[in-house]
């Protein structure tokens, strides 16, 4: 039996598990969860006074990113977020579709599986 793959972005992490909840009458091989954003880095993990620490950029001091270099810090305080100047979602969390469903299911099942996402909400 082959099996086929579903990415299927929502806006809430309740619109997902509802989903999700719905996929496990179907042959699920595997599913994964995860909210993300457009920096790396899980955040700062420790709070800093900005005028006597160190840290590596703006990106970093406001986003909480852990980025590879120089210039992708550089890049990410070019961002609304960064300067406080956003008028994002609450805590300035990205209000589109950041909750990724990923599931794999048997094939019989895929144009089934895409229904229910989609009746969930999502983007796919």
């Amino acid at each position: 039996m082959a099996e086929k793959s579903i990415l299927a972005f929502f806006n809430s992490p309740e619109q997902a598990e509802e989903a999700l909840k719905q996929l496990k009458s179907l042959r699920i091989v595997d599913t994964s969860l995860t909210r993300f954003d457009g920096y790396t880095g899980d955040g700062s993990d420790h709070i800093m006074n900005p005028m006597t620490g160190n840290f590596e950029d703006l990106g970093y001091l406001t986003l909480g990113g852990d980025f590879i270099d120089r210039n992708a810090g550089i890049l990410a305080a070019a961002s609304v977020s960064a300067s406080g100047m956003s008028a994002g979602g609450p805590d300035n969390r990205v209000t589109g579709r950041d909750i990724l469903l990923t599931v794999v299911i048997k094939e019989e099942d895929h144009e089934r599986a895409m229904r229910i996402v989609r009746d969930a909400g999502a983007l796919v």
